[in-house]
């Protein structure tokens, strides 16, 4: 069997570091973890990211250009307003509810309230929360250039539709999560209509 070669093993460092994030978006991704998921030692993942925030920049930069699989963003024969929804419905659905949901509040809890976070966690919470406003800013941006947006300053509606999003992730961990969602739907109708034009708007009930 040929030597694994430097390209191979930063590669399976990545692709290691990427798909923690995908099955638990709150991992802090240590060293000795991501090193171990690669199947390499400490040492080579040191070789190649010297520290954790290294590692955790280059795999965020990354994925700022990965497309999201069945983006409803791309489907341009519905409206943009609900195309707009559909997408933070997606953010959502990572999520989960019941348990699932109530495990990914309680892991966001552990790593960032219940004790003062470590440099090295607060840098990753920041590193994919910059990479979550990306995502939304990106969507925004084609509703942009279809003209279909009120809003000029296209950060500050990705960071309000961020906050909405993250609300209803809190309250899917609360008790009565199902018989939530339809206001839910409805909250993120509210949300996107404030920043769309009146011709794209909708406020029909869910």
């Amino acid at each position: 069997m040929p030597e694994p070669t430097s390209h191979s093993t930063r590669s399976k460092i990545l692709i290691a570091a990427a798909t923690m994030l995908g099955e638990k978006p709150t991992s802090r991704l240590s060293v000795r973890a991501v090193a171990a998921r690669a199947g390499v030692s400490v040492g080579s993942l040191r070789h190649f990211f010297p520290t954790q925030q290294e590692l955790i920049d280059t795999v965020v930069a990354a994925l700022y250009d990965l497309d999201i699989p069945d983006d409803p963003m791309h489907d341009s024969s519905v409206p943009p307003a609900e195309r707009l929804v559909a997408c933070l419905q997606l953010l959502l659905s990572h999520v989960g509810t019941g348990d699932r949901a109530r495990q990914y509040v309680r892991a966001l809890h552990d790593a960032y309230i219940a004790a003062p976070p470590s440099e090295d966690a607060t840098h990753a919470f920041l590193a994919l929360e910059r990479l979550n406003l990306h995502q939304i800013t990106r969507w925004l941006c084609v509703l942009r250039d279809e003209r279909a947006l009120a809003a000029d300053d296209l950060d500050a509606a990705a960071r309000f539709l961020s906050t909405v999003v993250n609300g209803l992730a809190f309250e899917r961990a609360l008790p009565g999560d199902l018989s939530r969602l339809p206001f839910e739907a409805m909250t993120l109708r509210i949300a996107v209509d404030s920043i769309m034009r009146g011709d794209n708007a909708h406020t029909e009930q869910p």
